[in-house]
């Protein structure tokens, strides 16, 4: 780790992140080089290498990232709020997914890379932000829902992350893939992420 202030080490951490999103949004995970990073920070490509020793290694820092922000969405939407039919908390899911669209994207095409590639201190740190998102998820299923079993809680836990990973791949379809479906005969019933998170939420939940 380079000398300076943790707070420049910070910013310059957040700088590589903010680099590497901004790539993604315009490039695929596997044509993002370190050095595509580098070039887009204010400082020496080689400087990146202080700070995370994979391409892996930063995509996973952006994933905790998004993981932080969602959960900081729901934490705030909870606290202010007394309490939600089955209706308005698959609504807020929902939507609070809706606007982490990044997040989505992440989890549906370099999870198990970015994992991967990433040294095990790097790995812890993104499972405590991972874990943070589960909690926040099932201390609102205890705020608005106290009737629900442990076992209930569990369940949706375990059905509802897993089902993150495919939400994204089925909502942002492009031409060529539209195109192959049609070819195969394939019936493609267009939903947003909105829709496909609050329907899973509903029959999660049940009546």
């Amino acid at each position: 780790m380079p000398k300076g202030s943790p707070e420049l080490t910070e910013a310059r951490r957040e700088e590589i992140i903010n680099a590497c999103e901004k790539l993604y949004r315009v490039m695929s995970f596997k044509d993002i080089t370190m050095g595509d990073i580098g070039d887009a920070t204010s400082f020496t490509r080689t400087s990146i290498y202080n700070y995370f020793r994979t391409k892996e290694e930063i995509f996973l820092a952006l994933l905790k990232r998004e993981y932080e922000l969602w959960t900081a969405s729901l934490r705030e939407t909870a606290e202010r709020t007394d309490g939600m039919t089955k209706d308005e908390f698959a609504g807020m899911l929902a939507h609070s997914l809706e606007e982490r669209a990044q997040l989505l994207k992440l989890l549906s095409m370099n999870h198990y890379d970015m994992e991967a590639g990433s040294r095990p201190e790097r790995l812890a740190e993104f499972k405590v932000a991972y874990g943070g998102a589960m909690r926040t998820v099932s201390d609102c299923l205890d705020r608005f829902f106290p009737d629900m079993d442990a076992a209930q809680k569990r369940d949706f836990i375990y059905t509802f992350f897993p089902f993150m990973f495919g939400i994204y791949p089925y909502t942002y379809v492009t031409e060529k893939q539209r195109a192959a479906m049609e070819e195969a005969g394939v019936n493609y019933v267009f939903m947003s992420i909105y829709e496909i998170v609050y329907n899973c939420v509903r029959k999660l939940l049940g009546d």
